[in-house]
This record gives structure tokens, C-alpha cells and sequence, in this order.
């Protein structure tokens, strides 16, 4: 069967919900997975656990996948993200470190300002996504995708020690926080509540060190991965259940779980790493060029820079674009074909859009079919689509 798709955006960016083959149910005969500071309380509130990423976390909970997804779009949700690597890059020499690896210009950040940046192999692909903040006590503070957190770990260690080898002053520790993701238009009032400092100085993108509902020692960055506005919150592992129970408080506040996330960002046209970018996708076919820092591009002093700055001016084999549609939903590995039934790309995330009533996919087609508007056939399964 094949439905109509068109063309909605070229997309950009920001990380991270479940690809199937990571996220399935709980059964015993499954490897012993690690749980977050924050176990218990999800089986306390009606928490349904998956494993994802060798993790056990909740993909929602009492309230349906529709009604927490549009919670967060109206309101606010309580996101457990404790999964995903937390670290410090510690030493004078931290930032050479950081842009011996990335492709954003690290440099430039003032004190307790981030930028979302990328992981690249000499080849220019992808290997991971994440975000780098410069604080303001001396350490870079970075967050990445559980999903990759063996590899991370690994190309950061292995730097460090190089580095190091040379007499550089550069050292890495990882942190044991829990992680909480605080997300919708009202997340800031929420918030507020629990907090001294004015979150209106917080822009987007900005981090503090802070007390939050008597938590103290919490950073507040004004990020997420919905869409919408919202805070994380990196908060030492002993306080973690107290905050959550704090935010739940408000009745504005609902938990949610990887599916809204998924979801949420599928809308917002935020990449999935290892569904929509990897190690096969350079940043400019991912429409991830903005993260390329302009002093890095003209120094091309990053890892896959030689492949990655020519296809700034040149043309690409292909782009990711969104695509949107009616009747079934598309789903990750569809076909994308054009007008004429040849194919011509794969669909790599897709699903109904709660927002929208309507559905919404990403995938890569060649340039040339990239144009919004542009109209294409995406090849659906013949049988029922779940």
C-alpha cells in the first residue's frame, strides 16, 4: 500500500527517545538492566518499565500516550532522564579537548552558556549527539545519549589519556546525578516555586547552580527535547525522589515517559540518534550544519572536517527532511518513493502526531525532492499498522 506524503520542512535540531529495537517489555529471561535513583518511585505512580538501552524505564504511565503527550504541550511533564552520561571535563586544557572531538566552537561559550554539538569520525559521520556547557566553576559539563554511553566514554577517555601523555592538564569525571527534565509552557512558573534565583535570567541554552525545593547543589539548564520550553535538572542522587515529589505537587506537573518523548520530539523534528543520524550521516545531510562553529569551519580543525565543509557549499547525495500525511502512519524503514513509484529513500522516524491530528515522519531523500511541498509516496505494510 502506498499513501501520499508531503514535504513539511527542511529539518534542524535538537536528544534522545527510543528506537524499537531498544525499548521492549520487561521479562524475566531479559539481562539484569540498571534502574535510575528514581526505580521505585516510577512503580509507585503506575510507572509501565521497558528496557531501553539497557535501562528499566517507564515508557508512561496511568495516563494514556495521547493524554501525557498533550499534557506537556498545554501544561508540564516530569521526564526521568538519569539514563543518559553525564560528565565533567576538568582542567585548563578542557577545552581543547572538547573541540578535538566536536564540531561547535567551544571557545566562544561565556560562562554557564551550552550548545547542542556532535560527535564526528574522520569520515564526517555522526557518532553521537550532545550538549557542552562552559560553567562557571571551571569545568565543561556534558550530557550525551545513553544509548551511546559506552562509546562516548571510550572516545573521551582515550583523549584525555592522550592528551594527558602529552603534558596537558585535562582530566574526566563521570557524574552519578540523577537527571529530571521539567518540560512545557508552564515548566518556569513550576518551577519558580522552588527556586531563589530569577528564572527569567535563565535564557535558553543557560545553566546555574542552584537550590531546588530545599535540593541543594542542583544545575538548572534551560534545555530539552519537546519543543517546548522546559528546564533539566542535574540533581545530586539522594535528593532526586524529594524533587520529583516536590514538582508533582503542583497540578500542572504530570509524569511522562519515553513515549511521549518520542513523540514530542518527532513533532518538534528533533533527531533520534541511531534512527535518524549515525555514524553513516554527516551533519550536513542530517540538517545539522548550524552546529558547525564558524571558526571551525574556516580551520576545519575537526574530526571528518576534510568531507564535512565541502558539502557546505557542494551538493549532498541526500537530506533529512519532515514528511506529514493521512490515513496510516508511516514507520521507520518505510520506503520513500517519488510520484513515479521508484524509490528514493527511507523513512527513519514516524508516527501519529497527537498535536496535529495528522501524521509525522522524517527521512532522507535526495536533494532534489527535499523542497517543501514537494509530494512523494511513502510504501506502507500491506497488513494492519501498529
Amino acid at each position: 500500500m502506498q499513501r501520499a506524503v508531503s514535504v513539511v520542512a527542511r529539518l534542524g535540531f535538537r536528544l534522545q527517545a527510543f528506537p524499537p529495537a531498544l525499548c521492549h517489555p520487561l521479562s524475566c529471561a531479559q539481562e539484569v538492566l540498571r534502574r535510575t535513583p528514581l526505580y521505585d518511585f516510577h512503580l509507585a505512580h503506575g510507572g509501565k518499565m521497558v528496557a531501553f538501552a539497557g535501562w528499566s524505564l517507564p515508557v508512561q504511565y496511568r495516563d494514556s500516550h495521547t493524554d501525557s503527550h498533550l499534557h506537556t504541550r498545554q501544561h508540564c511533564s516530569l521526564f526521568d532522564v538519569s539514563h543518559m552520561l553525564q560528565t565533567k571535563i576538568l582542567g585548563s586544557d578542557r577545552v581543547k579537548l572538547m573541540e578535538s572531538l566536536v564540531v561547535g566552537d567551544i571557545a566562544e561559550l561565556r560562562p554557564n552558556q551550552g550548545t547542542l554539538s556532535l560527535f564526528t569520525n574522520e569520515a564526517g559521520g555522526i557518532l553521537d549527539d550532545l550538549i557542552v556547557t562552559n560553567t562557571s566553576e571551571g569545568h565543561l559539563y556534558v550530557v550525551s545519549n545513553a544509548g551511546c554511553w559506552e562509546k562516548d566514554l571510550a572516545l573521551m577517555q582515550d583523549k584525555v589519556r592522550e592528551l594527558q601523555n602529552q603534558g596537558r592538564d585535562v582530566g574526566l569525571e563521570v557524574l552519578d546525578n540523577a537527571l529530571l527534565a521539567l518540560q512545557g509552557p508552564t515548566a518556569a512558573q513550576v518551577l519558580q516555586a522552588g527556586v531563589a534565583d530569577d528564572l527569567r535570567k535563565l535564557p535558553f541554552m543557560t545553566s546555574a547552580v542552584m537550590e531546588v525545593f530545599g535540593v541543594s547543589g542542583c544545575r538548572v539548564t534551560r534545555c530539552g527535547y519537546t519543543g517546548e520550553d522546559g528546564v533539566e535538572i542535574s540533581v545530586p542522587v539522594a535528593g532526586a525522589v524529594h524533587l520529583a515529589t516536590a514538582l508533582l505537587k503542583n497540578p500542572e506537573v504530570k509524569l511522562a515517559g519515553l513515549a511521549a518523548r518520542d513523540s514530542l520530539r518527532l513533532e518538534a523534528g528533533l533527531c533520534l540518534y541511531g534512527n535518524d543520524i549515525d555514524e553513516h550521516t554527516t551533519p550536513v545531510e542530517g540538517s545539522l550544519s548550524w552546529t558547525l562553529g564558524k571558526r571551525r569551519r574556516a580551520a576545519m580543525d575537526f574530526p571528518g572536517a576534510k568531507v564535512i565543509v565541502p558539502q557546505l557549499k557542494g551538493k549532498v547525495q541526500r537530506r533529512r527532511v519532515g514528511l506529514m500525511c493521512e490515513g496510516a502512519p508511516m514507520r521507520a524503514h518505510s520506503p520513500i518513493l517519488n510520484m513515479e513509484g521508484t524509490k528514493i529513500g527511507t523513512v527513519t522516524s514516524g508516527c501519529p502526531s497527537p498535536s496535529l491530528k495528522k501524521n509525522v515522519a522524517m527521512g532522507y531523500v535526495p536533494c532534489e525532492y527535499s523542497r517543501p511541498g514537494t509530494m512523494l509516496l511513502v510504501e506502507l505494510p500491506s497488513g494492519p499498522c501498529f
